[in-house]
């Protein structure tokens, strides 16, 4: 299974919410959670752009950004979506 990086912020409900019905799913989808205020070039890419849910690189591949996620999506509906982006 591919792990997905979530770009995020502090106290952004949006990034909040999608953390949390990613870690619904079942099984649970890989994620790691990046800060976006912790690295100035990764703020200067997202700004308030978050969430931005990418799959992590493969060794020597480019980050695959995914397209915006519903905010509407979870449990089999989210599923599907990351299906249909070849994520699972």
């Amino acid at each position: 299974m591919q792990e997905l990086l979530l770009f995020s912020r502090q106290g952004c409900c949006l990034c909040e919410g999608l953390e949390e019905k990613l870690g619904a799913l079942d099984p649970p989808q890989p994620l790691q959670v990046i800060d976006v205020d912790t690295d100035p070039a990764l703020q200067g890419r997202y700004g308030l752009a978050v969430p931005v849910l990418a799959v992590a690189a493969a060794a020597d591949g480019p980050l695959r950004e995914l397209p915006r996620v519903s905010p509407r999506l979870a449990g089999a509906q989210l599923q599907a979506w990351l299906i249909k982006q070849g994520v699972r």
